[in-house]
């Protein structure tokens, strides 16, 4: 929803008064730094986000203020207690990246009738640790910062790569509309990086467009991140919501 209201005309978007816009709460999924800071700049410094789960073990807090003394950072914890550890329970230094758990003894979380799925949320030597699957770090105070769900990683070649980050790069590019960066199967590389365009009203989807897009990239990530291929298609799988359904769309390419 902030893409889309900051790809409106900037004449459009002086035409609201904002002035009594006191408080506007967003969640549910990463936001682009680019996205937020272009946000503040437009509505002022009234953008509070929050992040959590169903499974609801915890909740991390943060206002505009201290986003933009920590850009990207989805806050401190509110409720539970933040672990970012690996399998063994380590907690590795400062700003590594490793699995998100939320510690809480009081009412310790299960799904409904599902021990099997309870069990895979919980950390396999701490019970009361749970997990959507988010990967992410801690930095020195304590802020989260959030590079993606660990499902959704790409491994090319032995080398780790979030799609979220190629995402957040393309987010505001004129030319898209919509998009999500996927992993697809590689007979040598093990996999490889997929992008997948809803392009914006007027671009012309083509060999031209990826070229466009893939310059643009590599002036901005290190270019073993770049897709090496791109696809364009007329809507991407959204629940009712809004949310991407990712999972869908890799289906389509398994």
């Amino acid at each position: 929803m902030f893409v889309r209201m900051l790809k409106l005309d900037e004449a459009v978007r002086e035409t609201y008064d904002l002035s009594s816009l006191k408080v506007a709460v967003h969640a549910a999924a990463p936001c682009p730094t680019d996205v937020k800071r272009a946000m503040i700049d437009w509505w002022g410094p009234v953008l509070d986000e929050y992040y959590s789960s169903t499974e609801g073990a915890g909740i991390t807090f943060i206002t505009a203020e201290q986003w933009l003394r920590k850009p990207g950072s989805v806050g401190q914890a509110g409720v539970g207690i933040i672990r970012v550890c690996d399998d063994n329970g380590a907690e590795p230094a400062t700003s590594e990246i490793c699995t998100v758990y939320f510690e809480r003894h009081e009412r310790p979380f299960a799904y409904h009738n599902d021990p099997d799925k309870t069990t895979q949320a919980q950390h396999p030597r701490h019970p009361t640790w749970t997990t959507t699957g988010d990967v992410g770090y801690l930095d020195e105070d304590g802020f989260l910062f959030l590079t993606d769900r660990k499902a959704f990683m790409i491994i090319s070649g032995g080398v780790n790569i979030y799609p979220q980050e190629i995402e957040d790069v393309l987010a505001l590019h004129p030319k898209v509309f919509d998009l999500a960066v996927i992993g697809v199967p590689d007979p040598e590389m093990g996999e490889s990086v997929k992008a997948v365009i809803q392009p914006a009203a007027g671009a012309t989807p083509g060999l031209e467009l990826a070229d466009e897009l893939r310059s643009y990239l590599r002036e901005r990530i290190a270019h073993y991140k770049v897709p090496s291929s791109f696809d364009f298609v007329a809507e991407l799988p959204r629940t009712p919501t809004g949310k991407l359904v990712k999972g869908k769309l890799r289906e389509r390419y398994l």
